[in-house]
């Protein structure tokens, strides 16, 4: 067996072994460009700008997985709305505490996503027009709620969570929070009846699954990993801009392609979202640590990203070919 062979065999079994073949190429090349890239005093710093891309990645995935077309093209207006609240309505009005906040924002989050699941899986919208309807709402709700200038705040946990909590970097419990959830729902039913009717939905139903249900519940845990993102992104800049929502929409859901979850549904991880995430932060800090030209920067940038997409989307169907 050739090693393209191997590799194709591994892919049929692990469809994130591209996007972490991948991150680790380009986390050697970054550290090689930028030796302090790596020092273990720059770790949360690092980490703390990852962290909303990384969980915008995984917050569009269950929506995917669960089939049907499905996708959540709101992630992003979600995870900027709560930024923005924290900035401009919690904070300002003495709701400090993390156990006033967090919960308040998973709320937000979980309420949108379950909204959407219900305008996907009760009234039949296509998941693209529902959550299209549902990214200008948001978007414009957010940029009410914004202001006629950029709300800032923080306190000290936010500051934590883009630093550290003693010798923890703080983005480690935002990027760990969803894998967490995650593997809790794992010993439960919900995951495997989310591949299931992600894979076929009529097949699922004729087993007796409620496949609404199921698609309502997987657009709320997307919507709950939205909010986390919009944690660590008002962590991370510590003010609320409604203008940042698009370009978290579209790299996450490049992402979940990257990290070889079928866009069909039923198959792919969180893992490798994640992992598609971390190909595509090495990517732009790369150019970044390069000094390419903005005026060429975000061209190359595409041009690296639909190539790595679409190869990785090229080996990943061999899976389909080989079953």
């Amino acid at each position: 067996m050739t090693a393209l062979a191997s590799f194709r065999a591994l892919l049929a079994r692990r469809p994130y072994a591209f996007a972490a073949l991948l991150t680790v190429t380009l986390l050697v090349i970054d550290i090689a460009v930028q030796p302090a890239f790596a020092a273990v005093s720059n770790w949360p710093t690092v980490l703390a700008s990852f962290a909303p891309l990384a969980c915008a990645a995984m917050a569009s995935t269950p929506a995917i997985l669960s089939g049907g077309g499905g996708i959540d093209i709101s992630i992003g207006p979600a995870l900027t709305l709560v930024n923005i609240v924290i900035v401009a309505d919690l904070l300002p009005n003495g709701l400090t505490s993390p156990f006033v906040v967090v919960p308040i924002c998973l709320a937000i989050g979980a309420a949108i996503g379950a909204l959407n699941g219900f305008m996907v899986a009760v009234l039949r919208f296509q998941p693209v027009v529902a959550t299209l309807c549902a990214n200008i709402v948001i978007g414009g709700l957010a940029t009410q709620v914004q202001g006629g200038s950029v709300p800032t705040g923080s306190t000290w946990w936010t500051k934590d969570l883009a630093g550290s909590f003693g010798p923890i970097p703080g983005a480690l419990l935002t990027i760990g929070a969803p894998l967490l959830i995650w593997a809790l729902l794992a010993r439960t039913p919900f995951i495997k009846a989310l591949y299931a009717v992600g894979g076929d939905d009529a097949t699922a139903y004729s087993a007796g699954m409620n496949v609404p249900v199921v698609r309502i519940a997987a657009y709320a845990l997307g919507g709950l990993y939205a909010a986390v993102a919009g944690l660590a992104l008002m962590s991370l800049i510590s003010e609320g801009a409604a203008s940042m929502a698009t370009q978290y929409t579209l790299l996450a859901i490049a992402s979940v392609a990257l990290g070889g979850t079928a866009l069909s549904g039923g198959r792919g991880s969180l893992v490798g979202s994640l992992l598609g995430a971390g190909s595509i932060y090495l990517i732009n800090n790369l150019l970044n640590e390069v000094n390419v030209s903005t005026l060429w920067s975000t061209a190359i940038y595409g041009a690296l990203l639909l190539f790595a997409v679409v190869v990785g989307a090229v080996l990943t169907n061999t899976r389909r070919r080989a079953a």
